[in-house]
């Protein structure tokens, strides 16, 4: 056992260990928005139009959305996780690049701006 290998070892779970906590403050983030969206103009309409709690669609959609990222976007963190975990491991470790959790969030992400500001200009011309 070579104490230097076995410092960097620990170094990387720590590390692996701190990327999985942004992943959930992330995540959890991206769930607590969606449902707030959904929970939020629900209350407002309800205020505005009595009793009923009629949320439009195309609002409930992309709260839908922004859950959907989150939890998505968890279990493919959680799945790196120990991935990373099970190389780190081995006394044969090495580097293998993967595809980024982040990129495919920030895309999926930019899918629900792009089908929000569709909604607002067609919304903006109807009114």
């Amino acid at each position: 056992m070579n104490l230097t290998n076995e410092l960097a070892k620990q170094r990387n779970r720590a590390a692996a260990e701190r990327t999985l906590m942004a992943w959930i403050r992330t995540c959890l983030s991206l769930i607590s928005f969606g449902f707030g969206l959904d929970k939020i103009i629900g209350a407002i309409n309800r205020t505005r139009l009595g009793e009923s709690s009629h949320v439009d669609l195309s609002v409930r959609l992309m709260a839908m959305g922004f859950v959907l990222v989150g939890i998505l976007a968890m279990g493919a963190a959680i799945r790196q996780h120990h991935r990373d975990l099970r190389q780190i491991r081995r006394d044969d470790y090495v580097y293998i690049e993967e595809r980024s959790i982040s990129t495919a969030t920030a895309a999926a992400l930019i899918v629900i701006g792009a089908i929000a500001l569709i909604i607002l200009i067609l919304g903006a011309f109807s009114a």
